[in-house]
């Protein structure tokens, strides 16, 4: 398997598919990547050549933020917002939608399911 930013990408995908398995890295900076390194996106990952698999290490490393380096800035934004105390700081903290979604109805992935509050059961009446 190919080594690129540290991640074995996999060997039986396309090029730009095989890069997409790294962090921070979308469809449109894949072809972008075989684009500006001359390699035919549709060659699969493990008929590439050392030489090629270079080209593709150097360019990551000059041009983007991946993996490791991208999941520390990502956290470190978002631990700022928490330590500054601003509104999207308290909603990441507490655990609701930060960019201004309604959270009546929806909001389940970032709330939890709703549970029941232990105490509200109804007391079966006698007939």
């Amino acid at each position: 398997m190919a080594r690129v930013a540290g991640l074995e990408i996999p060997n039986d995908k396309r090029v730009w598919v095989s890069l997409m398995s790294v962090y921070g890295i979308g469809e449109k900076s894949a072809k972008q990547i075989c684009k500006e390194t001359k390699i035919d996106p549709n060659t699969l990952a493990k008929d590439l050549s050392e030489s090629e698999l270079d080209l593709v290490r150097g360019y990551l490393d000059k041009n983007f933020e991946v993996e490791g380096e991208l999941r520390q800035k990502i956290f470190r934004n978002i631990k700022r917002l928490k330590d500054i105390k601003s509104y999207r700081g308290i909603r990441h903290k507490i655990g609701l939608p930060v960019r201004g979604q309604r959270t009546r109805h929806n909001a389940h992935t970032r709330k939890g399911r709703s549970r029941a509050v232990g105490g509200l059961k109804r007391k079966l009446e006698k007939t």
